[in-house]
C-alpha cells in the first residue's frame, strides 16, 4: 500500500438500498455480489454539471480497470422531476452511463454513506470496507493511484477476483434524433439541430422532420474534419455567425461542444468542422495550468481551457459571441477576429446573486437570448431562474433576476414574477410581442415572462423535457425541442406572434428534499482537507486554505458567517430550519523536494446542508475535501 494514498479508517460499507436498478438486465445487486471487486459509488443527480463532469472523468478509469473495478452510480435526486423513474432512464441513456445505476429517490443510500454534496465518490475495497470518501470533481488522478494500490494489495492477499462486472448494456437506440438539445434556422429556411445523443448535428427541412444530412460521424469524440469524419461529444448550443463575418471566419455556425469543453466551427457548404476555442481540457477553478503554451498551428482561443459550454449567442452590443459556461457558472466572450475567449461575468461561485456582472453569481447558465440593445436573457438552470444581463458599454453590465428564488427553491407557479417558480430551465427565446419564452425543462412546459407587466404564464404543458426554443413560420409558431421525446414540436403563438393570455398554473412550490442534519445551537464546523497523492499544502505565498460560511435564511446563522482562512469554525445558530452554505478552497503543490518549481493545484467544493437546530442536535460537523 502506498504511503501517499489517503485512506479513511476501515469501516464496513452499508448495503445498497433503493427503488430499483438500471443497466443490470433487471437484476438486483447487493454488496455481496460485488465482493472481490474494487467498487466506486458515484452519488450523482442528472441536473448537476459537476456530476456530469465526474461521469466523463470515470470513463477512462472504468475502461482501464474493467476486470477489477465496478462503478455503481447512486442516483440521489435534487429536483422533483429527477425522482421520476422514466426521467432517470432517459438520463442514463442520454449521458452514456456504462455501469449499474441504483435509483435512490428517497436518499436512503445517500444517507447511509453520509453524502452531503453532489457529486460524492466513495471507494470500497474488495473485502467490503470503505477506504476513501471524497466530494466534488477532478479526483481521477488520485483515484488512479488508489486503485493501483488496492489492486496490488488485494491481488497479493488473494481477495481480488478479476472478471466481468454486473453491467448489462441497454438496447441501442434508433431514430433520426436522440436527445436533441437546441435548434437554429439556417439561411434558406432549413433547421440545424444539436443531436446530443448521437454526438452530431442534423440538418432538417423546415417541417422539422425531413432529414437532409448529418454533420459528424455519430461517435463520441473530438475530431475535426469533413462531415462524415468529425466527432462531437454531446453538443448543445448553436449560433449562426453574422453574415458579414462568415467569409472572414471560414465557418457559418458555432457549436457549444459541451463535453469536449470546446467551441467548434461548422462550414455549411460542405460540413467541414474545426475547433475555434478550447483545449479539450476542463477549466479548473484556481488551477495554474488553464492555458496552453503556443505551438505550431495552435494559438489564441484554442489555448484556453473551457468548462462545459452550453450555449452561444451573438451579442451586437459587445461585437462578439457570449458563451454560457455552465461548468464554472460564468459567462465568457469569444471573438474570433481577435482570436481570444475570456471570462466576462460571474465569480465562479454557484448561486443567485445580482449586481455588477463580474460580482454576480450564476448557476449553470444554459440558454441565452440576446437583442440588439445589449440585453441578454439567461436561463440559469440550477437556481431555476430567468436572469437578465444588460450590457451598458463595452463589457460593463448589470445582472438582475426576473424569476427565481435560489438553488433549493423551485416549482411550477405562475403569477407575479416575484412569486413565480420554474424548475431547471435550459433555454430562452425572444418572442415577437416582446415577451420572453422559457424552456421550463423539468416542469415539461414553456413559460412566458412579460417584462412590461412582470407576470409569468404557462404557454404549453406536457412536453418531454423541452430544452430548445426557436420562433418559426414568420412568428406564427414556437418550435420546441422535446429532448426526451426525440422530436421537434410546433406550439402556436397566435396572431402576429402575440402570445395569448394562456393559462395560469399552480403546480406547487418545492424545496430540495435532502435528509436534514439535526445540529445543536453551537456547532463546531471543520473541513478536513486531504491533498492528493504526491501533494502537500502550499503555504509558500500565504494561507493555503479558505472557508466561506453563510446560511439561508441569514437569521439562522447568528455567529460564524463570513470568509476566513481556518479550516475550523465555531458557529452559533438560531432556532429553526434552513440551509448551511459552506465553500472551501485549499491550495496544494507537488511534494517532491527535487522539483524546484512545484506545480500548484486548487481544490474547491460547495456544500448546501439542510439543518434543523435543536438542543439534541450534534455539536460537530465534518466535511471532507480532497484535491
Amino acid at each position: 500500500m502506498s504511503e501517499r494514498t489517503p485512506r479513511t479508517p476501515r469501516v464496513r460499507a452499508s448495503e445498497l438500498v433503493g427503488r430499483g436498478w438500471l443497466n443490470t438486465g433487471g437484476a438486483e445487486i447487493s454488496l455481496a455480489d460485488l465482493r472481490g471487486k474494487i467498487v466506486i459509488l458515484d452519488f450523482w443527480t442528472f441536473c448537476c454539471i459537476n456530476c456530469l463532469h465526474v461521469l466523463d472523468e470515470l470513463r477512462d478509469l472504468e475502461e482501464r480497470h474493467r476486470d477489477s473495478l465496478v462503478i455503481v452510480g447512486v442516483h440521489s435526486p435534487k429536483f422533483v422531476h429527477e425522482a421520476d423513474p422514466d426521467a432517470l432512464v432517459a438520463a442514463v441513456e442520454r449521458y452514456g452511463v456504462a455501469h449499474p445505476v441504483l435509483d435512490d429517490p428517497e436518499l436512503v443510500t445517500w444517507s447511509a454513506y453520509t453524502a452531503r454534496a453532489w457529486p460524492t465518490l466513495v471507494v470500497i475495497d474488495p473485502e467490503g470496507y470503505i477506504v476513501a470518501h471524497m466530494a466534488g470533481e477532478g479526483h481521477a488522478p488520485n483515484l488512479e493511484v488508489l486503485i493501483a494500490d488496492l489492486i496490488a494489495e488485494h491481488d497479493a492477499k488473494g481477495t481480488l477476483h478479476a472478471g466481468d462486472g454486473p453491467y448489462v448494456a441497454p438496447a441501442p437506440p434508433s431514430g433520426t434524433l436522440r436527445f436533441p438539445a437546441k435548434v437554429i434556422e439556417l439561411p434558406g429556411g432549413n433547421l440545424l439541430v444539436a443531436d446530443a445523443g448521437h454526438h452530431s448535428l442534423v440538418e432538417l427541412e423546415p417541417d422539422g422532420e425531413t432529414f437532409v444530412r448529418r454533420i459528424g460521424s455519430g461517435e463520441r469524440g473530438a475530431a475535426d474534419g469533413p462531415a462524415d469524419v468529425a466527432r462531437f461529444n454531446e453538443p448543445n448550443g448553436l449560433c449562426l455567425v453574422p453574415e458579414e463575418l462568415r467569409a472572414w471566419s471560414g465557418y457559418d455556425v458555432i457549436v457549444a461542444d459541451t463535453v469536449n469543453h470546446r467551441l467548434r466551427g461548422v462550414r455549411l457548404s460542405d460540413g467541414q468542422v474545426s475547433t475555434v476555442a478550447g483545449t479539450g481540457r476542463p477549466y479548473r477553478v484556481g488551477a495554474p495550468d488553464n492555458t496552453d503554451e503556443p505551438r505550431d498551428g495552435v494559438s489564441g482561443a484554442r489555448l484556453q481551457n473551457l468548462s462545459s459550454p452550453w450555449d452561444v449567442a451573438w451579442v451586437p452590443r459587445i461585437g462578439g459571441f457570449l458563451v454560457a459556461m455552465a461548468g464554472t457558472h460564468t459567462l465568457w466572450e469569444f471573438d474570433d477576429q481577435q482570436d481570444h475567449v475570456w471570462h466576462v461575468g460571474g465569480t465562479m461561485n454557484e448561486g443567485l446573486v445580482s449586481g455588477e456582472i463580474r460580482q454576480a453569481w450564476f448557476a449553470q447558465p444554459s440558454g441565452l437570448a440576446a437583442d440588439d440593445d445589449g440585453r441578454v436573457w439567461v436561463a440559469d438552470a440550477e437556481t431555476s431562474a430567468l436572469r437578465l444581463v444588460h450590457f451598458t458599454g463595452g463589457f460593463d453590465a448589470d445582472v438582475s433576476t426576473a424569476v427565481g428564488q435560489g438553488l433549493f427553491e423551485f416549482g411550477h407557479v405562475d403569477g407575479p414574477a416575484a412569486d413565480a417558480l420554474l424548475q431547471h430551465p435550459l433555454d430562452v427565446c425572444l418572442l415577437p410581442d416582446g415577451t420572453v419564452a422559457i424552456a421550463d425543462t423539468y416542469n415539461g412546459a414553456v413559460r412566458c415572462y412579460d417584462p412590461a407587466t412582470e407576470q409569468v404564464t404557462t404557454l404549453a404543458r406536457d412536453l418531454a423535457e423541452p430544452s430548445g426554443l426557436l420562433v418559426v413560420d414568420g412568428g406564427a409558431h414556437l418550435l420546441v425541442v422535446e429532448s426526451t421525446a426525440h422530436r421537434l414540436t410546433r406550439v402556436p403563438l397566435g396572431e402576429a406572434g402575440r402570445v395569448d393570455t394562456g393559462t395560469t398554473h399552480d403546480g406547487g412550490a418545492h424545496r430540495t428534499q435532502r435528509p436534514v442534519t439535526d445540529v445543536g445551537p453551537r456547532l463546531e464546523l471543520s473541513v478536513v482537507f486531504t491533498p492528493a497523492a504526491g501533494r502537500k499544502l502550499d503555504d509558500r505565498f500565504g494561507p493555503s486554505t479558505q472557508v466561506s460560511v453563510s446560511a439561508t435564511p441569514t437569521s439562522l446563522l447568528r455567529e460564524g458567517a463570513g470568509i476566513a482562512t481556518d479550516l475550523s469554525r465555531s458557529l452559533t445558530l438560531g432556532p429553526g430550519e434552513g440551509v448551511l452554505h459552506v465553500t472551501a478552497q485549499a491550495a496544494s503543490c507537488d511534494a517532491d523536494p527535487a522539483v524546484e518549481f512545484p506545480a500548484c493545484h486548487l481544490a474547491q467544493q460547495d456544500w448546501g446542508i439542510p439543518v434543523r437546530v435543536g438542543p439534541d442536535g450534534v455539536a460537530e460537523l465534518s466535511l471532507p475535501l480532497f484535491g
